[in-house]
């Protein structure tokens, strides 16, 4: 069994040579979801953010850094996003009368409109209710952004643009998955601020 030392050397080194092969090979990408995410704010339309578990945390998080702040030194006004597992009264009827599988496509059927930009977060890139959220967001026009693990799994086909964290460890994944997720809110920001469409309050 390995030592607790060796536990985290593991887990630091996993990260880092992820991390690098991310700075190797993913920039491009990410620099393209940062574009299309900012054009659609530009444009009057919004982000949707979906995941479950630790990346329904993501979401949630990314959501916030729009709508609320994303650095200290820039104080403007909101940005339009939605991360859609927040209302846990709308969760727990979807779970009890229709399943818990298509919560995420029933929202962005409800929300969702041609411009918008739906993100799904899945670790595995198999997940259902995400997989069914990126195909009704493929209906509706949506622009379609998957943040995946693994080789992408089925949500892969799905999604417009993706980026895949080039790591097999979950834990790993998900760190990517909200570095990446900084980065783009970052390229969001930065677009509106170089287009003029943000209100800096001094």
């Amino acid at each position: 069994m390995s030592t607790s030392y060796e536990v985290v050397k593991q887990a630091l080194s996993e990260g880092i040579r992820a991390r690098q092969v991310v700075l190797d090979q993913h920039v491009e990408k990410l620099v393209e979801i940062g574009k299309i995410c900012g054009e659609a704010i530009e444009n009057g339309n919004k982000i949707l953010l979906c995941g479950n578990g630790g990346s329904a945390a993501d979401a949630q998080h990314l959501a916030a850094e729009l709508l609320i702040r994303l650095r200290p030194e820039i104080t403007r006004q909101t940005l339009p996003a939605i991360a859609l597992a927040m209302d846990s009264s709308t969760l727990t009827a979807c779970g009890n009368d229709l399943g818990f599988e298509v919560i995420f496509e029933r929202m962005v059927e409800a929300l969702g409109k041609k411009g918008d930009v739906l993100i799904g977060i899945t670790t595995s890139g198999k997940s259902p209710n995400v997989l069914k959220a990126l195909t009704k967001a493929k209906e509706l026009g949506i622009t379609t952004v998957g943040f995946l693990g693994g080789t992408g799994g089925p949500a892969l086909s799905l999604c417009d643009y993706s980026f895949i964290a080039p790591t097999p460890v979950t834990g790993r994944i998900q760190e990517l998955h909200i570095t990446a997720g900084h980065i783009v809110m970052e390229l969001v920001e930065d677009h509106l601020i170089d287009k003029g469409k943000l209100k800096i309050v001094k």
